[in-house]
């Protein structure tokens, strides 16, 4: 049975449904939630629209009250308002309103066939400053899919492809692992129709899920991302080419941890061409994509000079692959010509590519062609569209190319004492766009005075401004400010902070945390910079906030010392949620594990406190790796690839089989990787042969023969994680992603009920949207212990009920005093 046309429907749920929807979204206010149930994300799919409410029922620190609550002292069915079929129910009115909740006269089916039939009634009261815990705010979401109309004969999960995007970004497999297949599917699906962009460790895990159920032959409706993890052995030769042109959509970057599944999507792709060739015409390229990005340079020479569409696509071109490029573009086979007869619109069409030509090739444009496009390239960058490395490299070579064929260039080192040849610069020669063509770095020594500077400074390195181009800005600072650059004009710096040494980063006064954001949110501070910025800041009686660290990013984490790690305070750092410090070195790994212990280890459920410590485990000991194994995690393996290589050669095959649990096939996919073959080099064959690894890997790439075109299989991606020295900068693969910096108080004031939904765990929702309330025990019966608990099975995939004990789980104990989340 289901509710009429009429139901309804509550304002105050609605706001409590756009305060967790919206305020908390991990991507847009920079709250590192990455734990939200898919079952969750399955009653959220079925709401028509988005809710949204300006109005916030947040009371002090987020503390949701009755006086405060729009729907009075109670929750109980007399309390909501009636609302009829068709009315608009507008929380807000605000121009920036997500959207409205619309009641229609359709009839609600709660089938029991989608597996979300909802038993409970929500509570009938909310007692006064008693925050929401995850069983009452499951118990209104159960009460939301009750009140929401859906059209009729419509699918159980018809709905999903409407659910909000910020919650299937925040995708999590184990819940997942309890959806039917029906729901499941209807999940992938709706990913692929709002296009989340999901990371690496969601991807695979997500992509074992898919085949468990056998659901890869709905390859076409899946994401492309996703298709990049698929077990390419299934793939059946009958669909190869349309398997590759999907998958040749995606991002190979996200595979930087799976060296061997890169290589074999490769093969399989080159296979699927239909024999030996040498040479790659449109239509293969066509259907290779994105996948030509890890070809070789002779491959790319010698293909179709169309080919120039696929590298549009690569993240970054290799050295071999940019003199490829140049000698394609050369030949004058493409459709720009010989370079003497490009134009601007030709090297605009280019996009990012035209940032790798070679100086010998700028020297053979048109002058006036080349000047053009270096406008156009320069004030692309100063309006934001291209990265800072792209702009500064494409300046350097265009600089260096300008330079060489003037016969009278001044040479290096005769700066000092050279008159100003251009004329004095003033506020109006910063703003023109040919700024760094008219002024190289030697007459912008002798041009530049320092009333000028003082006042342009930020229109001055609005331009990307070559390396020696910086360095005589600093010194010219320098003697502008020759007791430390003032607080007011540091944000102005934030790209030349790399030139600074610590003791000349001791003479400024960082006193805001909005000065600390500025100089650190980008990515050229190095590790002593990092360190002496917050010194700075700390001396001046800051506190770095959990916003704060959202805000820097997770790999800042990496650059500071041991001891400013352990100066944030436990509540601030579970407001920063899962930072990625997949780049750290090993060293900071086992100091910010100690400092995730401290802020997670009280989490209740064994589930949650995985969820939160999950980007931390790189600095785990054995110990905390074995209850993990006990508690049936089913690591994802670019997790697993980010363990420190010295703890997992402690384990043995049944801890790591257990460990990995469904995703255990995924170590043939990164065999090759520094922290598996170490692992791996250590078992005997018949160990091997435990895994499925004793076979020639390259044997497993999938269907079709091989070809003569060679994929570039040289390591990309940021592995091997360093064990000292300096984090890599690459990508993040794992972990929470940049934070709008515009929505960060957001993650400090958030309602309590969310505060819980994180901190007091997640049991594993049953299909009636009841809790298992099973406790479990350490098998010394001392502090409990994650442990595998009675398998249940739905829809014919094995998983663990777990529930929270009446004292929460303890993992191994740290240094650090832990602290109840009550």
């Amino acid at each position: 049975m289901g509710l009429k046309a009429g139901a309804q429907v509550s304002p105050g749920l609605a706001l409590l449904v756009w305060l967790t929807a919206h305020c908390s979204c991990p991507q847009a206010q920079g709250f590192s939630q990455e734990g939200l149930d898919a079952s969750r994300a399955d009653l959220w799919a079925r709401c028509p629209d988005h809710i949204c409410s300006k109005h916030s029922a947040v009371a002090g620190a987020g503390e949701l009250t009755r006086a405060r609550s729009p729907l009075g002292p109670g929750l109980g069915r007399e309390h909501r308002p009636r609302v009829r079929a068709g009315a608009i129910l507008k929380p807000c009115s605000s121009p920036g309103a997500w959207g409205q909740l619309r009641a229609t006269g359709a009839q609600v089916r709660a089938e029991r066939s989608s597996g979300l039939a909802c038993a409970q009634a929500p509570p009938a009261t909310l007692p006064v400053s008693q925050p929401l815990g995850v069983g009452e705010l499951t118990s209104l979401l159960c009460t939301a899919v009750r009140a929401t109309p859906l059209p009729p004969h419509s699918p159980p999960a018809s709905f999903l492809p409407s659910a909000n995007a910020s919650l299937l970004h925040s995708f999590w497999c184990q819940p997942a692992s309890q959806l039917p297949r029906d729901q499941l599917s209807a999940l992938i699906r709706a990913m692929a129709t709002r296009r989340v962009l999901l990371r690496a460790w969601q991807l695979s895990c997500l992509a074992n899920l898919a085949a468990l159920h056998g659901l890869q032959d709905d390859f076409e409706l899946h994401p492309p991302d996703l298709l990049l993890f698929y077990n390419l052995t299934q793939v059946r030769e009958a669909d190869c080419r349309a398997f590759t042109h999907r998958a040749a959509q995606g991002d190979t970057e996200l595979l930087a941890n799976l060296p061997d599944q890169r290589a074999a999507l490769q093969r399989v792709a080159l296979a699927c061409l239909g024999g030996p060739r040498s040479r790659l015409s449109a239509s293969d390229l066509l259907l290779l994509g994105v996948l030509v990005c890890d070809m070789d340079a002779s491959s790319i020479v010698a293909a179709d000079p169309r080919v120039l569409q696929n590298l549009q696509r690569c993240r970054r071109l290799t050295a071999p692959q940019q003199a490829a490029l140049n000698t394609l573009l050369a030949s004058g086979e493409t459709t720009l010509g010989p370079p003497g007869s490009w134009n601007l619109e030709g090297l605009q069409a280019l996009g990012p590519l035209a940032t790798y030509i070679s100086s010998s090739l700028w020297m053979q444009v048109q002058q006036a062609v080349g000047l053009d496009f270096f406008g156009s390239t320069v004030a692309t960058y100063r309006a934001g569209r291209l990265s800072q490395q792209d702009a500064r490299r494409f300046v350097t070579v265009f600089l260096k190319a300008k330079a060489e064929s003037v016969s009278s260039r001044p040479k290096r080192g005769t700066a000092t004492g050279r008159p100003c040849l251009r004329g004095d610069i003033t506020a109006a020669t910063l703003r023109d766009d040919l700024f760094l063509v008219r002024y190289d770095c030697v007459q912008l020594e002798s041009c530049l005075g320092s009333r000028v500077l003082e006042a342009n400074l930020d229109p001055l390195l609005q331009h990307p401004l070559p390396a020696e181009c910086q360095r005589v800005v600093k010194a010219k600072l320098a003697r502008v400010y020759p007791r430390g650059v003032p607080e007011e004009q540091l944000p102005l710096i934030a790209s030349l902070v790399y030139l600074y040494s610590r003791s000349e980063i001791g003479q400024w006064n960082v006193t805001s945390r909005d000065t600390v954001v500025a100089l650190l949110a980008s990515d050229v501070a190095l590790e002593n910079q990092t360190e002496a910025v917050l010194q700075k800041y700390l001396d001046h009686n800051g506190t770095l906030t959990g916003a704060l660290l959202v805000a820097i990013g997770g790999s800042r984490l990496c650059w500071m010392s041991a001891r400013q790690i352990q100066a944030i305070r436990p509540s601030e750092f579970r407001l920063a949620g899962a930072l990625d410090i997949s780049s750290c070195p090993q060293s900071r790994k086992d100091v910010l594990y100690a400092k995730a212990r401290e802020a997670f280890g009280s989490t209740r459920t064994t589930a949650a406190y995985y969820r939160f410590m999950r980007p931390y485990l790189g600095g785990a000991p054995v110990e905390e790796l074995r209850h993990l194994v006990q508690a049936n995690v089913s690591m994802d393996i670019d997790t697993f690839t980010n363990l420190n290589p010295r703890v997992l050669q402690s384990l043995s095959v049944g801890n790591v089989t257990t460990l990995l649990g469904q995703n255990v096939g995924d170590l043939q996919k990164a065999r090759s990787h520094p922290t598996i073959s170490s692992w791996l080099r250590s078992l005997n064959r018949s160990a091997l042969g435990e895994l499925g690894l004793d076979s020639d890997p390259a044997g497993l790439s999938g269907p079709g023969r091989s070809t003569t075109v060679t994929p570039n299989t040289a390591p990309r991606g940021p592995y091997p994680a360093p064990t000292s020295g300096l984090p890599r900068h690459s990508a993040p693969a794992s972990g929470s992603p940049p934070a709008h910096l515009g929505y960060l108080p957001l993650s400090v004031a958030l309602p309590s009920g969310l505060l819980w939904l994180l901190y007091w765990g997640t049991p594993g929702l049953s299909q009636d949207c009841s809790w298992d309330t099973r406790t479990m025990a350490s098998e010394d019966g001392a502090a409990p212990a994650p442990r595998a608990g009675k398998r249940g099975r739905v829809a014919g995939v094995h998983h663990v009920r777990r529930s929270r004990g009446p004292q929460g789980w303890s993992p191994p104990t740290s240094s650090s005093q832990d602290t109840e989340l009550e």
